[in-house]
C-alpha cells in the first residue's frame, strides 16, 4: 500500500530537473555591458565587431567578451566604470550611424545557453529608468481622416465633372458638400456612396435653394481610424525608443487611446522625452542627373540642386524642387515586385497627394527619384558648464530608384538591395511621424538604488516568510512536515524556472505573487496532515490513514485551487502593468504547488512509509 509506480518517480524527477535547469540563470547575475545596435538600415557585422575591439584596444580598455548576435553588438566589461569609459570610445569610434547604450547582459553560461536558458527580466520598478503614460489625440486623427476625405471626394467629383459649390468639414465633426442643383446632388451621392462605403451619406434640405448633404464617418469607420492612429504611434514610439538602445522596453496599448512606454535602465527623464518627442518626416525629389557631383563637391553647386549624402555616406546632387513630403502617406508596406522578383516597398497616397505626385511625376517617367529620411531631434548637452538645448536636423537619402511610369494614389519604390531593407523602408515611412498627437499625462523615474532595495525588501519578504513556514511545519508535522518543505522549496523553484522559461518580466508585484504563493503552497498539505490525523483518530491503521488522507483531501485541494487560479485569470484579463505581474507570479505558482503538494509530497511519503508495516504514526 502507498507505493509509486516507477514512471511517476521518473515524472517528478524529470520536471524538478528541468525546474532546476531553467532556474539556474538566475543566480549567475550581470555583467554591466555596452548594447551596439545600427540606426534605421545599417547593420552591425563582423566588421564592426573588428572597429570596436581596435577602438577599445587602442583606449587600453579590456573587454571580458563580445557577442554578435541579429544585428546587435553585445560587449562585456568587468565594472561599471571600465563600461562607461568604453562607452565613449566606442561611439566616438563608430559615429553617428550606431546607438552605443548602457546595459546589463545575462552571465549565463554556455551551456545553459545552448539549452534556451535565460534569466527572467526585471520590471521598473525592480531595476530603474523612466515611465510614461500617453494619450493619443482620438478627435485629431479622426480629424485628420475627414479632411483626407475632403481632399479625396473634391478630387472625385472633379474628375466626373460633377458641379458642387464647396466641400468643407464642420467643426463638430462631418463634412458639408454642396451642390449646384439637385440633379447634381443626386448624382453625386450615388458616386460618392459607390466610391466610399465608410461614409454615410444624408440630405439636408435645411436652407431654402440650398442642395446639402452632410456626410459623416460610420461608427465602425471612426473606431478604424482610431486604432490605426493608436497603432502607427507605438509604431513610432517603439522606433525612437530604439534610438535610446533600451534593451527590454515596455510600449504597450492601454485602454482605447493611451500608450504605456516604460524604459528600464534609463534614468534621464529628459533625454527620454526629447527622443520620444522628436519629429520626423519624408520628402521625394529629382535626382540631378545633368550636373556633376564631383563639380558640387567642389564648391560649383548648380543653383536648383543641393547636396544630400545617403546611409553610405556618398554625396548626392539632388533638385531642390520637392515632388512630395510624407504628410501625404497613409500606408506603406514591403513585398516582392513581380516583374524583377526583387524586394519592393508598396506606397499608397491620400487623395491630394495623389494628385500632386501624378502631375509632377508626369514629365520624369524614366528619370531617377529619391527618397529622404528627415529627423529633427533636440539633445541636451552641456557646454560651457551649462546644459543647453540643441536642435539638430538629420537628412539622409534612403533610397534612389527610376520612374518606370506616371505615378498615383499607389505606387511602388524598387532598386532595394534586400527583403530586410524593403521592410525597414516601410516601417520608416509608416513610422515617420506620428498619425495623432501625443501628450504625456503621467511620468515618473525609479532610480537605480530604489529599484536595488525594491529588489532587496522582495527578497527578504520571501525569504521570511518561506523560513517561518519551514519552521513552523517542521515543528508541527515532524517527517511529513519535512516532506511538505522539500515540495515548498521546489515549488519556489519551479515558479522561478517557468519565469525564466516564459522571459516574463519580474515586477514588485510579482514578488508579492510569489510571497502569497509561499503561504498558500502549504495549505493543501495542511488539509491532507489534517485529514491524516482524523483518520488515525477514528481507528484506521496508518498505512489506510495515509492513504485516506491524500484520496480525500484531493477534491478539496483542487476546488480551492481553482477558485483562487480563476481570480488570477480575471486580474490578468483585466488588469494593467503591476496587476498583471501580480496575477502572473500567483497563477504560475498555483500551478506549481499542485503538483508539489500532492505529487511530490506523496512521492516523498511513499518512500518513507510505503510498503512498510506501521504501528504507529508520529504527525
Amino acid at each position: 500500500m502507498n507505493r509509486y509506480p516507477l514512471w511517476k518517480y521518473i515524472l517528478i524527477l524529470v520536471v524538478i530537473s528541468i525546474g532546476i535547469v531553467y532556474a539556474l540563470p538566475n543566480l549567475y547575475g550581470k555583467d554591466p555591458a555596452i548594447q551596439i545596435s545600427p540606426l534605421r538600415a545599417g547593420q552591425v557585422d563582423e566588421l564592426t565587431r573588428l572597429q570596436v575591439d581596435a577602438a577599445l584596444d587602442e583606449a587600453g580598455i579590456k573587454a571580458m567578451a563580445s557577442e554578435l548576435g541579429i544585428n546587435t553588438l553585445i560587449v562585456r566589461f568587468d565594472n561599471e566604470e571600465i563600461q562607461l569609459r568604453a562607452q565613449s570610445v566606442v561611439k566616438d569610434s563608430l559615429g553617428k550611424g550606431y546607438v552605443v547604450a548602457l546595459n546589463l547582459a545575462a552571465a549565463t553560461p554556455d551551456w545553459l545557453r545552448v539549452l534556451g536558458a535565460e534569466p527572467m527580466f526585471l520590471g521598473l520598478d525592480l531595476r530603474g529608468g523612466v515611465h510614461f503614460l500617453m494619450e493619443v489625440d482620438m478627435p485629431a486623427a479622426v480629424k485628420k481622416s475627414e479632411e483626407r476625405y475632403v481632399s479625396d471626394i473634391r478630387s472625385l467629383l472633379r474628375e466626373n465633372k460633377i458641379r458642387y459649390k464647396t466641400i468643407s468639414r464642420l467643426s463638430g465633426g462631418g463634412l458639408l458638400i454642396r451642390f449646384r442643383d439637385a440633379q447634381q446632388r443626386i448624382d453625386g451621392i450615388d458616386l460618392i456612396d459607390s466610391n466610399y462605403s465608410d461614409l454615410q451619406l444624408k440630405e439636408l434640405d435645411d436652407v431654402p435653394g440650398e442642395f446639402q448633404v452632410s456626410a459623416k464617418l460610420i461608427e465602425t469607420a471612426v473606431l478604424e481610424s482610431q486604432r490605426f492612429a493608436l497603432q502607427q504611434n507605438i509604431t513610432t514610439l517603439r522606433k525612437r525608443v530604439n534610438e535610446l538602445g533600451v534593451a527590454e522596453p515596455v510600449i504597450q496599448q492601454q485602454g482605447l487611446k493611451r500608450i504605456v512606454v516604460q524604459l528600464p535602465g534609463v534614468q534621464d527623464t529628459a533625454r527620454a522625452k526629447e527622443i520620444l518627442g522628436a519629429t520626423a518626416t519624408l520628402e521625394f525629389r529629382m535626382v540631378d542627373e545633368i550636373n556633376s557631383v564631383r563639380d558640387a563637391l567642389d564648391g560649383r553647386v548648380p543653383a536648383g540642386s543641393r547636396i544630400y549624402w545617403d546611409r553610405q555616406g556618398q554625396p548626392v546632387l539632388l533638385k531642390k524642387q520637392i515632388m512630395l513630403t510624407g504628410d501625404y502617406i497613409i500606408d506603406a508596406s514591403s513585398g516582392i515586385d513581380p516583374s524583377s522578383g526583387g524586394a519592393d516597398v508598396s506606397i499608397t497616397l491620400d487623395g491630394k497627394g495623389a494628385k500632386i505626385f501624378s502631375r509632377k511625376t508626369r514629365d520624369e517617367v524614366g528619370k531617377r527619384m529619391a527618397v529622404i529620411f528627415i529627423e529633427n531631434k533636440t539633445e541636451t548637452v552641456e557646454k560651457d558648464g551649462e546644459m543647453v538645448k540643441i536642435k539638430e536636423t538629420t537628412e539622409e537619402v534612403i533610397n534612389m530608384a527610376v520612374i518606370q511610369e506616371q505615378l498615383g494614389k499607389r505606387f511602388h519604390i524598387t532598386g532595394l538591395d534586400s527583403t530586410q531593407e524593403a521592410r525597414n523602408l516601410a516601417l520608416l515611412l509608416r513610422a515617420g511621424a506620428l498619425a495623432a498627437p501625443i501628450e504625456i499625462i503621467e511620468e515618473r523615474t525609479v532610480g537605480p538604488s530604489l529599484g536595488q532595495d525594491n529588489i532587496d525588501k522582495g527578497f527578504q519578504s520571501v525569504l521570511i516568510g518561506f523560513v517561518l513556514v519551514l519552521v513552523f511545519m517542521l515543528f508541527y508535522y515532524k517527517v511529513f512536515g519535512i516532506a511538505a518543505n522539500v515540495a515548498l522549496t521546489l515549488n519556489l523553484v519551479l515558479v522561478v524556472a517557468m519565469l525564466s522559461l516564459l522571459q516574463a518580466t519580474l515586477t514588485l508585484p510579482g514578488i508579492a505573487g510569489i510571497v502569497l504563493t509561499v503561504g498558500m503552497a502549504v495549505d493543501a498539505n495542511v488539509l491532507i496532515f489534517q485529514r491524516i490525523r482524523e483518520e488515525i483518530k477514528n481507528g484506521n491503521s496508518p498505512q489506510a490513514s495515509i492513504h485516506a488522507g491524500y484520496e480525500k483531501a484531493f477534491s478539496t485541494i483542487v476546488d480551492a485551487n481553482i477558485t483562487t487560479l480563476i481570480a488570477a485569470l480575471i486580474l490578468f484579463s483585466f488588469g494593467t502593468g503591476p496587476v498583471k505581474g501580480f496575477a502572473v507570479t500567483l497563477s504560475l505558482g498555483i500551478i506549481s504547488s499542485l503538483f508539489t503538494s500532492i505529487m511530490v509530497t506523496r512521492a516523498i511519503i511513499n518512500a518513507i512509509y510505503g510498503g512498510r508495516k506501521l504501528q504507529k504514526l508520529v504527525i
